[in-house]
């Protein structure tokens, strides 16, 4: 290129410096004083160092005096690739010092442009999401002198697509409404900034219309999405929330072409932890520490919870076990006993989803008592949701492998294992089940009996300890109800043996159904 072009690459360069500039130093420096990255920022902590490859910096709005430019106002979302910890991605982030990343003030092209780029390339999608929809939008509706049809997005075809295809990750940057939240929620994991960040369909200056005002955090901050289920986590801070989106990623494959990736491991299979000999209590109606036993279990320091403030009393994790990606179920005695609400029963089934979609082995770790009961319960439509979960499990094709560790009952046991397929079931010496409690059982079996009784208490005790046997599981194990008993301290091994075993049966490859958000 010679000299007769320098003009041209002088244009070239100053239209990039115009980008990199994004909105302007004083929006850069009014976004900064508010606690947050700029976009450029997040992404150069986010990818590993120096591999940031941008497409379409060029993007955006020019204003032409005849034939010569006046000025470029960028576009408000960056797309390009990178590498996290070596593995392809590409990223997708809203600049909101550019009209405060409205989706109506962007190039639509190129937000499709980067999942098609991820499907095409096979390569997780991460979207830094940090704007509005049509609210943030008004003013381009002065600019243009009219209105816009609510958008028909082929973003979103896309965009489902993908969430079958490829891991898509959401960080929640700052205030998101509209078409923001939405895209953060078609994620297979999001994440919020506890008191810089928002979510929400509209914000307070539309929401005081139909109710008394409120302020951002009220309205959408991460205590209300992460423990309704909105969003998957909160992290402290932006650099956090970055960690969590590359931990995340490094237990799934880069696509569902291939199984996920194992990692060097040097825990030793073989640990055991004389403490879980211990670890559930012979009194039934005490509780423990699940998540001391599964940080136990697994590999050191591999736990990597989704969802921990919502749908509690069932604990969702990627961990890994020899340095095999696994997804782990467990049960919390400390929220409604194990028992299963709505929540869980949602949180349950989009775990399943996700990794039945990239072919994780599954382990459950239970402690069951069956569905929450009473008027809340039902009121909540806990039957509904319930009914989803299984109906999840038993479409799910991966290995899997159930450790019962006290109780499995009812219908929240059948939400746990798909009977069509192989299971390896495990147990405790301190676990029983069946299709009821006894306590509830005995309530319906012998009511004539109870209500003819003169100390209906002492023919409840003696009716339970006739039944007491039945409690043990050495009584399943004489007739194969479960593949063997197994000493608490002895967990691991099992696990990582199922582990090793489970993914010389994995087949990479695309599910006839998508992942549901």
């Amino acid at each position: 290129m010679g000299i007769e072009w320098q003009s041209e690459v002088d244009e070239l360069e100053s239209r990039r410096q115009t980008a990199l500039g994004m909105g302007g130093a004083d929006k850069v420096e009014l976004h900064r004083s508010r606690g947050r990255l700029t976009v450029r920022e997040r992404i150069n902590r986010l990818l590993d160092c120096e591999s940031f490859h941008e497409i379409g910096q060029l993007t955006g709005s020019p204003t032409y005096d005849g034939p010569h430019l006046v000025s470029v106002m960028p576009a408000n979302l960056i797309v390009g690739y990178g590498s996290v910890e070596g593995r392809p991605v590409v990223v997708a982030g809203d600049d909101f010092t550019i009209r405060g990343g409205s989706g109506e003030a962007t190039i639509p092209a190129k937000a499709t442009f980067a999942v098609r780029l991820a499907l095409e390339r096979r390569i997780p999608l991460v979207q830094l999401v940090d704007g509005s929809g049509g609210g943030g939008g008004v003013k381009v509706y002065e600019d243009g002198k009219h209105t816009t049809s609510p958008p028909i997005l082929t973003e979103w075809q896309h965009i489902t697509t993908a969430l079958g295809v490829v891991p898509v990750v959401s960080m929640v940057g700052g205030t998101v409404a509209g078409l923001g939240a939405l895209k953060a929620c078609q994620s297979h994991y999001s994440v919020m900034v506890r008191g810089t960040s928002q979510v929400f369909a509209a914000g307070p200056p539309l929401v005081r219309y139909v109710e008394k005002s409120v302020d951002k955090e009220t309205l959408g901050g991460s205590d209300v999405h992460t423990r309704n289920g909105v969003i998957s986590d909160e992290a402290g801070n932006e650099d956090e929330a970055l960690h969590r989106i590359r931990a995340f990623l490094s237990y799934l494959p880069s696509s569902v072409y291939q199984l996920p990736p194992l990692h060097e491991n040097t825990d030793p299979v073989d640990r055991r932890d004389d403490w879980l000999g211990d670890a559930v209590p012979r009194n039934r109606r005490q509780v423990y520490d699940i998540r001391r036993i599964l940080n136990a279990v697994v590999d050191r320091g591999s736990l990597f919870e989704i969802s921990p403030m919502f749908g509690r009393p069932v604990v969702t994790a990627l961990a890994r076990l020899g340095g095999r990606p696994v997804g782990v179920i467990a049960s919390d005695p400390y929220q409604y006993g194990g028992a299963l609400n709505a929540g869980a029963c949602q949180k349950l089934r989009r775990f399943i989803d996700l990794v039945d979609t990239f072919h994780l082995p599954r382990v459950a770790l239970l402690d069951l008592p069956g569905l929450m009961i009473g008027t809340q319960a039902e009121a909540a439509g806990t039957v509904r949701y319930a009914a989803e979960a299984v109906t999840a499990v038993y479409q799910s094709t991966t290995p899997q492998c159930v450790v019962v560790l006290r109780r499995f009952y009812g219908l929240g046991a059948a939400a746990m294992v798909n009977g069509s397929r192989l299971a390896l079931m495990y147990a405790w010496p301190s676990a029983e089940w069946g299709s009821m409690p006894f306590e509830g059982g005995i309530e319906a079996a012998y009511k004539a009996d109870l209500e003819a009784a003169a100390d209906p208490d002492a023919v409840r005790a003696e009716i339970e300890g006739r039944l007491a046997y039945a409690r043990s599981p050495m009584r399943a194990a004489e007739t194969f109800g479960i593949a063997d008993m197994i000493d608490p301290r002895d967990t691991r091994t099992v696990l990582c043996q199922f582990a090793m075993g489970a993914y010389e049966s994995l087949t990479p490859g695309i599910h006839a159904r998508t992942m549901r958000p």
